[in-house]
Parts: structure tokens; sequence; C-alpha cells
């Protein structure tokens, strides 16, 4: 069996299994938030606030959460200074860094296929 391409991917992927370290590891990359926080941190450090401002539509609770969890995997880091009032800052790691090329041709390939995606999304609709 072929696992390099499509086919072997999608088969790997689709084994649910307990041991299935890269599914594991792609839901977290493939999360709405996770793909908008590190884009962002992709043009530099970032405070908690900037993020929240950059970052429509998220929670403080849940960008919170999607920190953690990004520096958890070791994707971002995150710096406290101790100054009043307290300043944290959140930097992209080596690893994470090393996502911008993928996240960047997936969001090439999403701006030059919008109009068709939303062209199709229009036709089922309607014959819905």
């Amino acid at each position: 069996m072929d696992t390099h391409g499509p086919a072997g991917l999608a088969a790997r992927l689709l084994t649910d299994t307990p041991d299935c370290r890269s599914r594991d590891v792609l839901d977290r990359l493939g999360s709405r938030w996770s793909v908008l926080i590190i884009l962002n941190l992709a043009t530099g450090t970032l405070r908690f606030t900037e993020l929240r401002n950059r970052v429509r539509g998220i929670t403080p609770k849940v960008l919170t959460t999607n920190l953690r969890d990004l520096e958890r995997d070791g994707l971002i880091s995150r710096a406290v200074f101790a100054e009043v009032p307290p300043r944290t800052e959140y930097t992209l790691t080596r690893l994470g860094e090393s996502l911008i090329t993928t996240y960047r041709a997936v969001q090439d390939w999403a701006e030059n296929h919008a109009d068709e995606v939303l062209a199709n999304r229009d036709t089922y609709d309607k014959a819905r």
C-alpha cells in the first residue's frame, strides 16, 4: 500500500487508535483558533490583548486555553515581565515558525479557490 500518496495519508489519519500520535497533533494544528493565533504570531511577538483584538470572535477564556495548549506543545513561548501593570508576550518558537509555510500554502489555496467554494455552497444551498 502506498503510504505517501493521498490515499495512504487518509488511511493513516483514519486509523483511530490510542497511539495515533499524528492525529492528536493534527487536531491541535487544524483547530480554527490555533491556525489564527499562529498566523498572527507569524508577524512577530504579541501581547494577549493584541492577539485578542486580531483574532476576531475569540473569547478571552478560549484564547487563554489555546495559548496554553500551544505553549504546552512547544509551538509558542510565553514571557512574563514583572512590571506594573504586568506584561505577557507570546512568540512563535522555531517549531511554531516551521508551520508558517504550510499554513500560508493552505491560506493561498483558500484565497485562490474561495469564489469556486462559495459558488458551490450557493448551488448546494439552492438545491436543498
